[in-house]
């Protein structure tokens, strides 16, 4: 394989949003969980991650680029993934010694965001399962998506979940060497594929205080987080999955919503306090109090990952009452352009006592976001390099 002949695979991979939270590790080097998580995986078409991933003779060293900018290849979370996916690839050469010898060669990994990096909307989990997913492309690796998310797990622990398309679920799992803390899927998309979001997004700047760093410190010193991650958490996962299994909106967001606030709660809890949620974030929390209000029913949930943006998720048949309302409040930002946007009509007027958060919102959101629930990992013939 002296000939320089470069091997290249690519593909899309979407970003999660979890309604039930994970926060805090009991092994950080294998980024194994203090508690299982469940997430929705939002639609490629609006929100993905699109890596190619090559190797070559002719390539002196593994590379990582990111929307343009070379990267830290040399971290041990993305060695971790690389080592692993490596010995697979290995042991596949090993038993047809007609393959090409991949697993020797360096590789050049090339990857892109359509959507704000490191700003509370699941940069790192789309960014490791379109790395591993592209590699394991490049590889030939006859690996189910269960396995590659063990993989993935170890680069972002969200990024096991983003490995499944619809609705799915993370199991913190109880052995030392991480083997059974994997995703798994609790329901395709087209289970329930009226689920719709609308992101918020109140800041694209890089976060204060960094996933990693605020998980252990609320591990370490939050009062609040052991009855969540041991008690709390098991029986929401129980009942989340019940939700979803039988298209229970109104549990569902019941879920969603008590687990944002859970999760808040313990990063409020923690010394020195963290605040990923800012004035515009409890802005959108009022209004989609006032939404369901307003409706006599529930018809919208809020989330918050690490970061100010709201996820707000809702069913396509209230798509005029919940997203109309927002795009009445903030119709002049970007996100409304498009057929789906373009077919959102504002709603009516929202009601007085909550003005304030609507001045908040109209000032500290800069786009938006229409999305819904979409598939797993796609394999795709448009290369980045």
């Amino acid at each position: 394989m002296a000939d320089g002949k470069v091997y290249r695979a690519s593909t899309f991979a979407p970003v999660n949003i979890a309604v039930i939270k994970y926060w805090g590790k009991r092994d950080t080097k294998l980024n194994l969980p203090t508690n299982s998580s469940l997430s929705v995986t939002l639609s490629q078409d609006d929100l993905r991650t699109h890596t190619t991933a090559s190797c070559s003779t002719s390539f002196t060293s593994d590379t990582l680029t990111l929307n343009g900018q070379p990267q830290d290849i040399s971290t041990p979370r993305t060695q971790a993934c690389l080592r692993e996916l490596r010995q697979l690839r290995k042991h596949l050469e090993s038993k047809d010694t007609s393959l090409p010898q991949l697993a020797s060669l360096s590789l050049k990994i090339v990857s892109e965001n359509n959507f704000p990096t490191a700003a509370g909307l699941a940069s790192s989990a789309a960014g490791f399962a379109a790395l591993v997913r592209s590699i394991a492309n490049l590889y030939a690796l006859p690996a189910s998506p269960t396995e590659l998310s063990r993989i993935a797990r170890q680069g972002s622990g969200s990024a096991c979940r983003s490995l499944f398309g619809g609705y799915v679920g993370w199991n913190h799992g109880s052995a030392a060497d991480g083997s059974d803390s994997v995703a798994y899927e609790v329901a395709p998309a087209e289970h329930w594929p009226e689920m719709r979001a609308v992101i918020l997004v109140a800041s694209a700047e890089k976060k204060d205080v960094s996933s990693t760093a605020g998980m252990q410190a609320t591990v370490g010193t939050s009062a609040l987080f052991k009855a969540r991650a041991e008690t709390i958490v098991p029986q929401r996962m129980k009942e989340m999955e019940d939700a979803i299994r039988g298209k229970d909106f109104e549990k569902f967001a019941s879920l969603t919503t008590r687990d944002s606030n859970s999760f808040h709660a313990t990063c409020l809890d923690t010394d020195p306090p963290i605040f990923y949620m800012n004035d515009t974030s409890r802005a959108a929390v009022r209004v989609c109090q006032a939404i369901n209000e307003t409706a006599g029913r529930t018809v919208c949930a809020y989330t918050f990952d690490a970061g100010p943006n709201a996820v707000v998720y809702y069913l396509a048949a209230d798509e005029a009452v919940v997203a109309g309302t927002f795009r009445g409040i903030l119709g002049e930002k970007t996100g409304w352009e498009g057929s789906r946007g373009e077919k959102v009509e504002k709603a009516g007027q929202v009601p007085e006592n909550i003005a304030g958060s609507v001045d908040t919102l109209q000032k500290g959101i800069s786009r938006v976001i229409l999305t819904g629930v979409g598939d797993g990992p796609r394999k795709t013939e448009e290369h980045l390099c």
